[in-house]
C-alpha cells in the first residue's frame, strides 16, 4: 500500500480537480476548492500544475495539495480518509522534508480542513497555528435576490477594470489585464463566472468570480474586491449576492468563501450578502 506523491503534469491535474469536485459536499469543512486551482490559473496553466501536489494510494488520489506561495500549501484530503493514519504520516513526511519537493526549510504554513488527524500530529511535531479566518456558508436552496445594481459579464474588454478593482481592493500592484485572459484561457473556466458591479456611468465599482464544482456541490467565491473609490456604497453585497445568483444558476447547492478575521469590513459584506459565518479556523505554521 505504498503512497505515492506527484506533481502532476498539466493533464494530471484534470485529475485532482475531478478528485476535488468529488471531495466537496455541503456541510463540510472549509477546504481546497476546484476553484482555487482555476484561480491560481492566472499564472499561466504550466505554472499552476507545478504548484499541484497530489497523494496517491493504489491507484487512488487520496490527497491533493496547492502552494499558494512558496511557504504555503493549501491542501485537502479524500472524506473517508481524514484519520487515515498512514496517509497522515505521510502528509507529516512530506510536508516537513524539504527534499521532498513541497515545502523548504524554515517557516511555511499548511492549510488543511479541521478533522484531520493530520492536526494532530503536526501538534505533535511542535507546529503552532496562526491568525484566524473565517468561512462564510450561503443556501442556495431558494432564488437569490435581487442584487440592487448593474451587474454585467466581465470579458475580455473588461480584463483591465477587473484588474484595475482587485489592485484597489487588497492594497497590491500584482493583479494585471493578464491575470483574466490567462485565467480566462485555462482548461477549468467553464466553471467559472466573472462578474462586474457597475455605478451609473457605466464604471466597474466592484468585481467577482466564483467556482462551480458541479450541480449539487458547493461553490466558491474567489477572489471579490470594491475599489477603494467606490466603497461604502453596497456595491461589495450587491456583486457578492449577483455571484451567488449566478452559482444557483449553474447549479450549485451552497456558496462558501473564507476571509481573515481581522478584515471586519469583509465579514460584514458577506454576511449583508445572507452569508452565515462559521467557526474560525487557523493555518497551521512551522516557524523555524
Amino acid at each position: 500500500m505504498t503512497m505515492v506523491l506527484r506533481t502532476p503534469a498539466v493533464d494530471g491535474v484534470r485529475a485532482a480537480m475531478a478528485a476535488l469536485r468529488d471531495w466537496q459536499y455541503d456541510g463540510a469543512p472549509m477546504q481546497l476548492h476546484p476553484g482555487d486551482i482555476g484561480w491560481n490559473c492566472r499564472f499561466g496553466t504550466a505554472e499552476t500544475a507545478g504548484a499541484v501536489r497530489t497523494w496517491t494510494r493504489n491507484g487512488r488520489i487520496l490527497a491533493v495539495g496547492m502552494l499558494d506561495s512558496p511557504t504555503l500549501l493549501r491542501m485537502t484530503v479524500a472524506p473517508d480518509a481524514f484519520r487515515d493514519e498512514n496517509l497522515a504520516r505521510r502528509l507529516v513526511e512530506d510536508v516537513s522534508l524539504p527534499e521532498r519537493g513541497v515545502l523548504p526549510d524554515g517557516a511555511v504554513s499548511v492549510e488543511a480542513p479541521q478533522g484531520l488527524l493530520l492536526h494532530d500530529l503536526l501538534t505533535e511535531e511542535g507546529w503552532g497555528v496562526d491568525e484566524p479566518w473565517t468561512p462564510l456558508f450561503r443556501d442556495l436552496a431558494e432564488p437569490v435576490e435581487d442584487p440592487g445594481a448593474r451587474i454585467r459579464a466581465i470579458g475580455p474588454e473588461q480584463a483591465r477594470d477587473f484588474a484595475d478593482v482587485l489592485r484597489s481592493a487588497f492594497n497590491t500592484t500584482r493583479p494585471t489585464r493578464e491575470y483574466w485572459h490567462e485565467m480566462s484561457a485555462g482548461p477549468f473556466h467553464a466553471d467559472a463566472r466573472c462578474l462586474g458591479a457597475c455605478d451609473d456611468q457605466g464604471k466597474v465599482t466592484a468585481v467577482v468570480t466564483v467556482w462551480s464544482a458541479g450541480p449539487g456541490k458547493p461553490g466558491l467565491v474567489e477572489p471579490m474586491g470594491v475599489h477603494e473609490d467606490h466603497r461604502g456604497r453596497g456595491y461589495g453585497r450587491a456583486i457578492t449576492v449577483a455571484g451567488a445568483a449566478a452559482l444557483r444558476e449553474l447549479g450549485a447547492s451552497s456558496v462558501r468563501v473564507c476571509t481573515p478575521s481581522s478584515n471586519v469590513g469583509g465579514v460584514a459584506t458577506y454576511k449583508a450578502a445572507g452569508f452565515e459565518a462559521q467557526p474560525e479556523v487557523r493555518d497551521r505554521i512551522r516557524t523555524a
